[in-house]
């Protein structure tokens, strides 16, 4: 559903009875922006609730109430990236699902739609990039990240998907390469220190991946499977370095099948 192009009318007559020298005074301004502002501002938060609550339906596996719920909010908000990425998201998800080329196209288009609202929406890239290597088009996710880090040097989260994505292809040399690169440009970035210390931890050297895994803990303590991580290599412990990783609509995570939990 695309977006609506909402243009207040403020008055059937000509505007504000300017006087003949087309003066215009602050304070007509000023009443145009207090009655407008609350329209705005209850649109806004009407889309937030819906948005949330189509996350809650799309967990339960009730994926049609979900889109609506999306829809709505970017019909509110249309500047709200979120409720889009969401809605490619079920798209990509139904795709998988259905083996439907129409979804993944539907998942594509929205992806581009929230991406062209917030360039450095890091999950719609993370997806979009998921999405095209599904289809066979790898070279051309590859090429989405490295225009994605090009246009955006000063964010390191650009450097840190593009790591993710060599890892995957198991190339790790390359993944270090991009995680040093983001941690340089912000050494805060918790993502960072996280795949870092993965990657140090699937090559054997356990006790940097430890002060990695600890970097990153300390500058995000939410992350529960880097805490488990901690206390395993902590404890001599073995086991397999995951990513911990929280989203919107988690594009990598399959929900219950639709209708189920209800």
């Amino acid at each position: 559903m695309r977006n609506i192009n909402w243009k207040p009318i403020l008055v059937s007559r000509p505007l504000l009875a300017l006087p003949p020298e087309r003066v215009i005074h602050p304070e007509w301004a000023l009443c145009w922006f207090l009655l407008v502002l609350p329209t705005l501002v209850g649109c806004r938060l009407a889309a937030e609730g819906q948005n949330a609550q189509g996350v809650r339906l799309f967990e339960q596996g009730r994926w049609e109430p979900a889109v609506d719920q999306f829809q709505r909010a970017s019909v509110n908000d249309p500047k709200n990236a979120d409720a889009i990425y969401n809605l490619a998201a079920v798209h990509h998800h139904r795709a998988r699902t259905l083996k439907n080329r129409s979804e993944f196209d539907q998942a594509e288009e929205q992806y581009r739609r929230c991406l062209r609202i917030n360039p450095n929406h890091v999950d719609a890239h993370r997806a979009l990039t998921v999405l095209l290597a599904a289809t066979e088009r790898v070279e051309l996710a590859e090429q989405h990240l490295r225009r994605w880090a090009a246009q955006s040097p000063e964010l390191s989260d650009a450097r840190v998907e593009l790591a993710r994505f060599y890892e995957e292809r198991q190339e790790p040399e390359q993944a270090t390469r991009f995680l040093q690169e983001a941690i340089a440009i912000d050494q805060s970035n918790a993502r960072a220190w996280a795949a870092l210390g993965r990657l140090r931890e699937r090559s054997g050297d356990r006790n940097q991946a430890l002060a990695n895994y600890q970097r990153g803990y300390a500058l995000d303590p939410t992350q529960t499977p880097l805490a488990q991580r901690i206390a395993a290599l902590s404890s001599g412990a073995r086991g397999p370095a995951g990513e911990g990783r929280t989203r919107l609509v988690d594009v990598e995570r399959t929900p219950a099948p639709e209708g189920q939990r209800r």
